[in-house]
């Protein structure tokens, strides 16, 4: 079984790539903070590199930006390639299949289009049970 499932904030914005005319992709790095601190009592972080295709690659640079908190679910994969180096590169990511957005920070380029997007997302209270469909 290939499953991941992270929580953690995008680094930068998001930006779409259009590969074909009918191909999206976004990719974007998620820091996920670890569950303890070192021995400097610092909390440290994994930057994973994540890819997104299609409709929700669109979500993802509509609504998201750097510092945006996203829930993700999807699968590990490996590939290399070879740099203008021609060294071989091998890389691991997550292929996005689902996201969940937590706490949304406006994109740097679109400023106040964004912040609307904000005010009608609302987070339920730490107390408040979840509606069960």
């Amino acid at each position: 079984m290939n499953q991941v499932g992270l929580v953690g904030r995008i680094t930068r914005d998001p930006v779409l790539r259009p590969l074909t005319e009918s191909r999206l992709q976004t990719s974007f790095v998620l820091a996920i903070n670890r569950n303890f601190r070192n021995s400097q009592g610092n909390v440290d972080a994994d930057f994973v590199l994540c890819i997104a295709w299609g409709r929700l690659a669109e979500r993802i640079v509509q609504y998201c930006g750097k510092g945006s908190l996203i829930g993700i679910n999807g699968r590990l994969q490996s590939r290399s390639y070879t740099n203008k180096e021609n060294s071989k590169v091998y890389t691991t990511e997550v292929v996005v299949d689902d996201v969940r957005f937590y706490a949304l920070k406006s994109r740097s380029e679109q400023g106040d289009k964004n912040q609307e997007v904000e005010k009608h997302f609302v987070l339920p209270e730490k107390n408040e049970a979840l509606p069960v469909p």
